[in-house]
């Protein structure tokens, strides 16, 4: 089963929130998800980041892919922790 730790849209017409979840690949983009890592709301001024750092490592280490803006997510709070 190939896992990625990617976004899951929510909140209202134009005023997004995501959700960093742990997901089958295929399974799609708001469906089933296996656990949730952190949140991410562009809305917010400065845009607001809080992910479970220890969970995102052990998801990484066990093979889980991130997607490209969730990389980028993840230096940010990696940036943000020091």
């Amino acid at each position: 089963m190939a896992v990625k730790i990617r976004l899951a849209r929510h909140g209202a017409k134009k005023r997004p929130y995501y959700r960093v979840v742990v997901a089958d690949a295929r399974s799609p983009r708001d469906g089933r998800i296996i656990e949730e890592v952190g949140r991410y709301n562009p809305c917010a001024q400065p845009a607001l980041v809080q992910l479970d750092l220890p969970k995102v490592d052990t998801w990484l280490e066990a093979g889980a892919q991130p997607t490209q803006t969730v990389a980028r997510l993840l230096r940010t709070a990696r940036e943000q922790e020091k």
